[in-house]
């Protein structure tokens, strides 16, 4: 058995909530299974928050504090976590945000907008303020300061494998000045080739098809069960329940014979750049 890993709990607020709540349980003398019984939530999840890539639902700091005999500490904390997580993103994307970190597969279909993970700032900027019109400046930057940071983890040590889906129509939708879509695209295949990452597009010609809602991005961990996050207009949804993450998989699994090839899919996206820049998307 591999060793432990510990959290460095000096590293952040979610880092010293998950050392302390280990500490408090193991002080307690309880298993992640007993300190999950009666909570509606899974050992999983616990082990999760404990290691940083969770933030702890209101609810669940309620029966820690109340099986830890706490006080109520666990429940005070949640906000300073949740403050600390959000970092410039929506706070229902915050857990995501985190979890990517630490994820060893994403993988994404995006059918309107590029993959947070795949945007130039430009981009980013643009669609923040399209649906944040009255935001500061200020407010605005921090967003696609905290998007740009998402990115870095396509230099860590051990970065995970990526799979992207995008929908033809949103390679065609002129978002930027041409000169920005140019750089947009060329960057989506720059990270996809020096990443050894995988992308494959949708044509605009396909009718139906397995995956006709709203963004979805997929994450598998080395030792958490696999997750699915789904975002609409102001608001997303983590699902860890296995039979829904099983027909969400089942589903990017029958889009994806349902894309072009890879090699295909970046020669649209290559295309299409040097379209932008020349100004042949017009016709």
């Amino acid at each position: 058995m591999p060793p432990r890993k510990d959290p460095d709990a000096s590293a952040n607020v979610p880092s010293f909530y998950g050392a302390e709540l280990r500490y408090r349980r193991e002080l307690a003398g309880l298993t992640l299974e007993q300190l999950a019984e009666g909570s509606f939530r899974g050992v999983p999840f616990l082990s999760q928050i404990e290691r940083a890539e969770r933030r702890m639902p209101v609810d669940l700091a309620r029966h820690v504090d109340k099986v830890l005999k706490t006080d109520g500490f666990f429940e005070r904390r949640c906000e300073d976590a949740r403050r600390a997580r959000q970092s410039g993103h929506a706070e229902y994307f915050a857990d995501v945000a985190e979890m990517e970190q630490h994820a060893e597969t994403i993988e994404e279909w995006a059918p309107m907008l590029v993959p947070g993970l795949l945007q130039t700032a430009p981009y980013t900027r643009a669609i923040v303020r399209a649906a944040m019109p009255r935001a500061s400046d200020e407010a605005v930057e921090e967003k696609v300061s905290a998007r740009m940071d998402r990115a870095k983890l396509f230099d860590s040590e051990n970065p995970p494998n990526f799979w992207a889906i995008l929908d033809e129509s949103l390679i065609r939708r002129p978002m930027l000045p041409d000169e920005r879509m140019a750089e947009q695209l060329e960057h989506i295949a720059q990270v996809v080739r020096n990443t050894h990452s995988i992308l494959q597009i949708v044509p605009q010609t396909t009718g139906v098809h397995p995956f006709m809602m709203g963004m979805t991005k997929f994450m598998t961990f080395v030792d958490s069960p696999p997750v699915v996050y789904t975002e609409c207009l102001h608001s997303g949804q983590l699902i860890d329940y296995p039979a829904l993450v099983k027909q969400y998989r089942e589903s990017y699994d029958l889009l994806r014979a349902a894309a072009l090839p890879p090699e295909a899919s970046l020669a649209i996206i290559e295309t299409a750049a040097g379209d932008y820049r020349d100004g042949k998307h017009r016709d």
